[in-house]
């Protein structure tokens, strides 16, 4: 089943339910559009910012996103670990995923709350979806 067919049903091309909006936070453009377009297949609503200003603008603005990918170093005054930072004390309810080349799960000791996991890259767009789907209860 294609994407657009299962939003029009409300089922999701893995046979699930209506899946969780992923805000997806890259800097890299290709590498964001590899996994936004990526999600977009399995039927996941995506929402894509190239920084962590823009991820909160977002945030604030649409109630929707339940769960946050996001590379830990980006340019401006926010980095990912900001990002989770602000979503703990803003978005208490938003998963974080995060993603980066420098940073391993053990180097999140004393990370914000919010964060969930961290993804090591080089990544497969295959781990992202499955730690997405570990994060939405499996409703992907």
């Amino acid at each position: 089943m294609c994407p657009a067919a299962s939003e029009q049903t409300g089922e999701h091309r893995d046979g699930g339910g209506v899946p969780p909006t992923v805000l997806v936070v890259e800097d890299e453009v290709l590498i964001r559009l590899m996994i936004t377009e990526y999600l977009r297949e399995f039927g996941y609503p995506v929402r894509e910012a190239k920084n962590a200003a823009e991820a909160t603008r977002i945030l604030d603005a649409d109630d929707d996103v339940a769960i946050v990918f996001s590379d830990v170093r980006m340019p401006g005054a926010m980095d990912g670990l900001g990002l989770a930072r602000w979503i703990s004390r803003n978005k208490p309810d938003i998963d974080v995923l995060l993603t980066s080349a420098y940073v391993t799960p053990g180097d999140l000791a004393s990370s914000p709350a919010a964060v969930n996991d961290v993804l090591r890259k080089p990544y497969a767009p295959i781990e992202v979806l499955e730690r997405i789907r570990a994060l939405s209860g499996g409703r992907a």
